[in-house]
């Protein structure tokens, strides 16, 4: 894909480490300016826009908590300034409180809805209107298996994935007219700092191994680059379910 996405801007919430920063590195290297969002992570996300930079591409850091409207709404804003408007859009930033039935409480719901689910959707509204205007956006939502599957994190993260997973559709089929495709990835047991502790779940992986974050990558860049392919979630599990 090298230099396929030259011109075009592309927005990575999370973007600071992990998945975000193999997606955002992927999507610099096919030609992309790429945004780099983050919360609190600066010092990481600075390192990889200079990395970035370094190897000839175009990045920023754009810090803004997305679960909240009117930070979106100031980040995106920066990023249009700086870099053009959002073409692409990877909705990459999310939590994982791990808990069990008799210890999850309300706030753990509701922080996990709101960083995972509405982070998304404020995301969406916000880049959709010069995306319809251009007629050309690639929306990519990052779920898990957890919003098909039973999930080792809890019921709360499955509930915020399976509700990411309806939001894509809802999208899709609405915007499929517009030159906007919308579609997500659905990773299980990535090997990110968010399973380092947790090395005993490999045993569930009939392939033996922990995924990549540059695996999720590769299959975010699939779904930017096909046109015809939309409202589809692409799973990646080593083996463990197939849809």
């Amino acid at each position: 894909m090298s230099e396929t996405l030259k011109g075009r801007t592309a927005l990575v919430t999370g973007g600071s480490r992990g998945i975000g920063a193999a997606v955002g590195r992927a999507l610099a290297e096919a030609g992309a300016a790429v945004a780099i969002n983050c919360r609190e992570q600066i010092g990481q996300a600075e390192q990889l826009a200079g990395e970035i930079g370094r190897q000839g591409g175009r990045a920023i850091v754009v810090a803004a908590d997305v679960s909240q409207r009117e930070a979106v709404a100031g980040m995106v804003e920066r990023v249009t300034a700086g870099l053009g408007p959002v073409d692409i859009l990877v909705n990459n930033a999310g939590i994982a409180i791990t808990r069990g039935i008799d210890d999850l409480t309300e706030d753990d719901f509701d922080r996990t809805i709101l960083v995972n689910l509405k982070s998304a959707f404020l995301c969406t509204q916000a880049v959709l209107p010069s995306m319809r205007s251009r007629k050309w956006g690639r929306i990519v939502n990052i779920s898990s298996g957890a919003a098909r599957g039973a999930g080792s994190i809890g019921p709360h993260y499955n509930a915020s994935k399976a509700g990411m997973e309806g939001l894509t559709r809802g999208y899709a089929a609405r915007l499929v007219k517009e030159g906007v495709t919308v579609n997500a990835v659905a990773p299980s047991l990535i090997e990110t700092d968010m399973m380092s502790s947790q090395r005993q779940l490999v045993s569930r992986i009939p392939l033996g191994r922990f995924g990549t974050a540059e695996e999720v990558a590769k299959a975010v860049m699939l779904l930017v680059d096909n046109a015809y392919m939309t409202g589809q979630t692409v799973a990646l599990s080593g083996g463990m379910a197939f849809n």
